[in-house]
Parts: structure tokens; C-alpha cells; sequence
């Protein structure tokens, strides 16, 4: 009996260790100075792309969160219907969300939204899904 609860732990032990060997951490490093995206899997950098954060008379808020939830075609309620592609929600109404609005990118333009280009919003929400929620990082800092 005690050889075979042995075993069956061993079992379980190497299953949780595949399991945790398959869970890739990523990290989303905002800067609202440099208006920039630093995406990291497993410690290594993948991307770095322009953002727009929060213009004038708005807040981005600093700190870290892990992701909430995706909103694959999204719409605000807060700010009439305005689109919200590919969204990364991380902190209340917040996310990280594609934009159509590309000449701002590089500058303070939105309402307190992290906005990408849209091909690089879709790829961090495909990579999110892929790592999972628990697994992915929003940090934001001045």
C-alpha cells in the first residue's frame, strides 16, 4: 500500500511540473515617459512597440496588475460606443486595447487606455490567451 501511494505522488508530482513547465510568464512594461511597450516572455523581450496613454485631463494609472480578462471586439460603454479591439483588461475598465487612431501612437492621446496598433494589440491578446491570465503582468510606471 505505501509503495503504490509512493508512486501515485510521484505521478502527481511530475504532472504538476509539466503543467508549470507549459505556463509561460509574460509582462506587459508600460512607460508612459517613453510612450512605450516592452513585451517579455519568460524573461526574454519580444516586442517593443508605441503606445498612446492617457492625454491631458486623464490618468493611466502607475503599479502592476495581472490580467482580468479579454474582450476580443469590445466597446466602451463609458465613452460612446468607441471601439476597444483586442482588449486586455487589467485593472477595473482599464486595458491594454488596439486603436485606429495610428498618427498618435508615440504620444499621450487617450482617455487612460493603454492603445496599440492594432496588429500588435491582436498579438499581445493572442499571447495573454496563450500564457493565460494568471500568467501575464501589466506594469506601468511614469
Amino acid at each position: 500500500m505505501k509503495t503504490i501511494l509512493v508512486g501515485a505522488a510521484a505521478i502527481l508530482l511530475l504532472q504538476l511540473s509539466a503543467a508549470d513547465a507549459s505556463a509561460s510568464t509574460l509582462v506587459a512594461q508600460i512607460s508612459i515617459g517613453d510612450q512605450t511597450m516592452t513585451v517579455s516572455e519568460n524573461g526574454f523581450v519580444k516586442y517593443r512597440w508605441k503606445v498612446s496613454t492617457a492625454r491631458r485631463g486623464y490618468v493611466t494609472p502607475v503599479g502592476s496588475w495581472s490580467a482580468k480578462w479579454l474582450s476580443r471586439d469590445h466597446r466602451s460603454k463609458k465613452y460612446d460606443d468607441a471601439p476597444m479591439p483586442y482588449a486586455v483588461f487589467f485593472n477595473g475598465g482599464y486595458a491594454v486595447h488596439a486603436t485606429f487612431d495610428l498618427k498618435r501612437l508615440g504620444r499621450p492621446a487617450s482617455h487612460g487606455c493603454v492603445r496599440l496598433h492594432p496588429e500588435n494589440a491582436a498579438q499581445f491578446f493572442t499571447m495573454t490567451r496563450q500564457a493565460g491570465l494568471a500568467n501575464t503582468r501589466v506594469v506601468i510606471t511614469n
